[in-house]
Protein backbone atom coordinates (compact mmCIF):
# COMPACT_ATOMS: atom_id res chain seq x y z
CA UNK A 1 0.00 0.00 0.00
CA UNK A 2 1.25 3.49 -0.88
CA UNK A 3 2.70 5.46 2.01
CA UNK A 4 1.62 8.82 0.59
CA UNK A 5 -1.71 9.74 -0.99
CA UNK A 6 -2.05 11.33 -4.42
CA UNK A 7 -2.20 14.91 -3.16
CA UNK A 8 0.94 14.44 -1.06
CA UNK A 9 2.87 12.83 -3.93
CA UNK A 10 1.97 15.53 -6.44
CA UNK A 11 2.92 18.12 -3.83
CA UNK A 12 6.35 16.58 -3.36
CA UNK A 13 6.99 16.43 -7.10
CA UNK A 14 5.75 19.95 -7.70
CA UNK A 15 7.54 21.58 -4.76
CA UNK A 16 10.96 20.18 -5.66
CA UNK A 17 10.49 20.11 -9.43
CA UNK A 18 12.68 17.03 -9.90
CA UNK A 19 12.24 13.25 -9.96
CA UNK A 20 15.47 11.19 -10.06
CA UNK A 21 15.03 8.12 -12.29
CA UNK A 22 17.19 5.09 -11.55
CA UNK A 23 17.53 1.34 -11.95
CA UNK A 24 20.05 -1.16 -10.66
CA UNK A 25 19.66 -4.87 -10.09
CA UNK A 26 21.62 -4.64 -6.83
CA UNK A 27 19.25 -3.50 -4.09
CA UNK A 28 22.10 -2.23 -1.91
CA UNK A 29 23.34 0.10 -4.62
CA UNK A 30 19.80 1.29 -5.27
CA UNK A 31 19.39 2.05 -1.57
CA UNK A 32 22.59 4.12 -1.51
CA UNK A 33 21.48 6.07 -4.57
CA UNK A 34 18.02 6.69 -3.10
CA UNK A 35 19.53 7.91 0.18
CA UNK A 36 22.00 10.15 -1.69
CA UNK A 37 19.11 11.72 -3.61
CA UNK A 38 17.15 12.19 -0.39
CA UNK A 39 20.08 13.92 1.29
CA UNK A 40 20.38 16.10 -1.81
CA UNK A 41 16.82 17.31 -1.36
CA UNK A 42 14.77 15.03 -3.63
CA UNK A 43 11.43 13.94 -2.23
CA UNK A 44 10.22 11.72 -5.08
CA UNK A 45 12.25 8.87 -6.59
CA UNK A 46 11.40 6.71 -9.60
CA UNK A 47 12.79 3.18 -9.77
CA UNK A 48 12.36 1.74 -13.25
CA UNK A 49 11.10 -1.71 -14.15
CA UNK A 50 14.08 -2.54 -16.34
CA UNK A 51 15.37 -5.97 -15.32
CA UNK A 52 14.45 -9.44 -14.08
CA UNK A 53 13.05 -9.40 -10.54
CA UNK A 54 13.07 -5.60 -10.55
CA UNK A 55 9.90 -5.63 -8.46
CA UNK A 56 11.75 -7.50 -5.70
CA UNK A 57 14.46 -4.82 -5.62
CA UNK A 58 11.71 -2.20 -5.61
CA UNK A 59 9.94 -3.78 -2.63
CA UNK A 60 13.25 -3.79 -0.78
CA UNK A 61 13.99 -0.11 -1.38
CA UNK A 62 10.42 0.91 -0.48
CA UNK A 63 10.87 -0.67 2.94
CA UNK A 64 14.32 0.93 3.24
CA UNK A 65 12.93 4.36 2.34
CA UNK A 66 10.22 4.03 5.00
CA UNK A 67 12.98 3.65 7.61
CA UNK A 68 15.77 5.88 6.33
CA UNK A 69 14.09 8.42 4.04
CA UNK A 70 10.67 8.95 5.66
CA UNK A 71 9.55 11.81 3.42
CA UNK A 72 10.56 10.16 0.12
CA UNK A 73 7.76 9.08 -2.22
CA UNK A 74 8.99 6.05 -4.18
CA UNK A 75 7.42 5.35 -7.57
CA UNK A 76 7.70 2.66 -10.23
CA UNK A 77 8.77 3.59 -13.75
CA UNK A 78 8.77 1.99 -17.22
CA UNK A 79 5.31 0.54 -16.56
CA UNK A 80 3.44 -0.30 -19.79
CA UNK A 81 0.63 -2.65 -18.71
CA UNK A 82 -1.99 -2.91 -16.00
CA UNK A 83 -0.73 -6.18 -14.51
CA UNK A 84 2.71 -4.75 -13.88
CA UNK A 85 1.22 -1.57 -12.44
CA UNK A 86 -0.83 -3.66 -10.01
CA UNK A 87 2.26 -5.64 -9.01
CA UNK A 88 4.21 -2.51 -8.16
CA UNK A 89 1.27 -0.93 -6.35
CA UNK A 90 1.11 -4.06 -4.22
CA UNK A 91 4.83 -3.58 -3.50
CA UNK A 92 4.14 -0.08 -2.18
CA UNK A 93 4.48 2.25 -5.18
CA UNK A 94 3.47 5.82 -4.35
CA UNK A 95 3.16 6.67 -8.05
CA UNK A 96 3.42 4.94 -11.43
CA UNK A 97 5.25 6.25 -14.51
CA UNK A 98 5.29 4.89 -18.05
CA UNK A 99 6.96 5.62 -21.40
CA UNK A 100 3.50 5.53 -23.03
CA UNK A 101 -0.14 6.08 -22.15
CA UNK A 102 -2.21 2.97 -21.39
CA UNK A 103 -5.81 3.63 -20.26
CA UNK A 104 -5.86 0.26 -18.47
CA UNK A 105 -3.00 1.41 -16.25
CA UNK A 106 -4.95 4.60 -15.55
CA UNK A 107 -7.93 2.53 -14.35
CA UNK A 108 -5.76 0.46 -12.01
CA UNK A 109 -4.10 3.56 -10.54
CA UNK A 110 -7.32 5.55 -10.25
CA UNK A 111 -8.95 2.73 -8.31
CA UNK A 112 -6.25 3.11 -5.65
CA UNK A 113 -5.84 6.90 -6.02
CA UNK A 114 -2.24 6.41 -7.16
CA UNK A 115 -0.81 9.12 -9.46
CA UNK A 116 -0.21 7.79 -12.97
CA UNK A 117 2.26 9.78 -15.08
CA UNK A 118 2.12 8.42 -18.64
CA UNK A 119 4.54 9.16 -21.44
CA UNK A 120 3.03 11.34 -24.16
CA UNK A 121 4.52 12.63 -27.41
CA UNK A 122 1.64 14.69 -28.82
CA UNK A 123 -0.95 17.20 -27.67
CA UNK A 124 -3.68 14.64 -28.42
CA UNK A 125 -2.03 11.99 -26.23
CA UNK A 126 -1.81 14.46 -23.36
CA UNK A 127 -5.51 15.25 -23.85
CA UNK A 128 -6.50 11.57 -23.75
CA UNK A 129 -4.38 11.02 -20.64
CA UNK A 130 -5.97 13.97 -18.89
CA UNK A 131 -9.43 12.62 -19.73
CA UNK A 132 -8.37 9.37 -18.03
CA UNK A 133 -7.50 11.22 -14.83
CA UNK A 134 -3.75 11.76 -15.23
CA UNK A 135 -2.84 14.91 -13.30
CA UNK A 136 0.71 14.96 -14.67
CA UNK A 137 1.81 13.80 -18.12
CA UNK A 138 5.36 12.90 -19.09
CA UNK A 139 6.74 14.52 -22.22
CA UNK A 140 8.97 11.75 -23.55
CA UNK A 141 11.53 11.62 -25.02
CA UNK A 142 12.29 15.19 -24.06
CA UNK A 143 15.50 15.56 -26.03
CA UNK A 144 13.66 14.59 -29.22
CA UNK A 145 10.46 16.59 -28.68
CA UNK A 146 12.14 19.72 -27.26
CA UNK A 147 10.93 22.74 -25.33
CA UNK A 148 8.86 23.90 -28.30
CA UNK A 149 6.29 21.16 -27.69
CA UNK A 150 5.90 22.21 -24.07
CA UNK A 151 5.41 25.88 -24.96
CA UNK A 152 3.06 25.06 -27.81
CA UNK A 153 0.94 22.71 -25.72
CA UNK A 154 0.61 25.04 -22.76
CA UNK A 155 -0.68 27.89 -24.91
CA UNK A 156 -4.11 26.31 -25.54
CA UNK A 157 -3.98 23.97 -22.49
CA UNK A 158 -2.44 26.07 -19.69
CA UNK A 159 -3.87 23.81 -16.98
CA UNK A 160 -1.53 21.01 -18.03
CA UNK A 161 1.16 19.74 -15.67
CA UNK A 162 4.07 18.27 -17.62
CA UNK A 163 7.11 16.29 -16.53
CA UNK A 164 9.85 16.12 -19.13
CA UNK A 165 12.08 13.03 -19.15
CA UNK A 166 14.73 11.83 -21.56
CA UNK A 167 17.94 13.70 -22.18
CA UNK A 168 17.46 16.24 -19.39
CA UNK A 169 20.91 17.40 -18.34
CA UNK A 170 22.04 18.54 -14.86
CA UNK A 171 23.22 21.91 -16.15
CA UNK A 172 21.89 25.38 -15.44
CA UNK A 173 21.28 26.06 -19.14
CA UNK A 174 19.31 22.87 -19.79
CA UNK A 175 17.26 22.97 -16.60
CA UNK A 176 16.46 26.65 -17.10
CA UNK A 177 15.24 26.03 -20.65
CA UNK A 178 12.72 23.44 -19.46
CA UNK A 179 11.51 25.42 -16.44
CA UNK A 180 11.04 28.55 -18.52
CA UNK A 181 9.17 26.51 -21.13
CA UNK A 182 6.67 25.76 -18.36
CA UNK A 183 7.23 22.19 -17.18
CA UNK A 184 5.88 21.11 -13.81
CA UNK A 185 9.03 19.09 -13.12
CA UNK A 186 11.95 17.30 -14.75
CA UNK A 187 12.79 13.60 -14.60
CA UNK A 188 16.51 12.90 -14.58
CA UNK A 189 18.15 9.54 -15.22
CA UNK A 190 21.54 8.53 -16.56
CA UNK A 191 22.96 12.05 -16.73
CA UNK A 192 22.38 12.46 -13.01
CA UNK A 193 23.95 9.08 -12.27
CA UNK A 194 27.17 8.65 -14.33
CA UNK A 195 28.17 5.02 -14.56
CA UNK A 196 31.67 5.72 -13.29
CA UNK A 197 30.32 7.43 -10.16
CA UNK A 198 28.02 4.49 -9.44
CA UNK A 199 30.91 2.04 -9.96
CA UNK A 200 33.08 4.10 -7.59
CA UNK A 201 30.19 4.30 -5.09
CA UNK A 202 30.62 8.05 -4.99
CA UNK A 203 27.33 8.78 -3.25
CA UNK A 204 28.43 12.28 -2.24
CA UNK A 205 28.66 13.18 -5.92
CA UNK A 206 25.01 12.24 -6.40
CA UNK A 207 23.94 14.21 -3.33
CA UNK A 208 25.76 17.30 -4.58
CA UNK A 209 24.39 16.84 -8.10
CA UNK A 210 20.83 16.74 -6.75
CA UNK A 211 21.43 19.87 -4.70
CA UNK A 212 22.77 21.67 -7.76
CA UNK A 213 19.83 20.69 -9.95
CA UNK A 214 17.35 21.78 -7.29
CA UNK A 215 19.13 25.12 -7.00
CA UNK A 216 18.93 25.55 -10.80
CA UNK A 217 15.19 24.82 -10.66
CA UNK A 218 14.60 27.28 -7.82
CA UNK A 219 16.54 30.06 -9.53
CA UNK A 220 14.74 29.43 -12.82
CA UNK A 221 11.33 29.63 -11.18
CA UNK A 222 12.20 32.87 -9.40
CA UNK A 223 13.39 34.53 -12.60
CA UNK A 224 10.48 33.27 -14.74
Amino acid sequence: MAKFDKIAVLGKIGSTGMVPVFYHRDAEIAKHVLKACYEGGARAFEFTNRGDFAHEVFADIVQYAARECPEMAVGAGSIVDAATAALYIQCGADFVVGPLFNPEVARICNRRLIPYIPGCGTVTEVGYAQEAGCDVCKIFPGDVLGTGLVKGLLAPMPWSKLMVTGGVEPTSENITSWIKAGVFCVGMGSKLFPKDKIAEKDWDYITQACREVLSFITRSKVSS
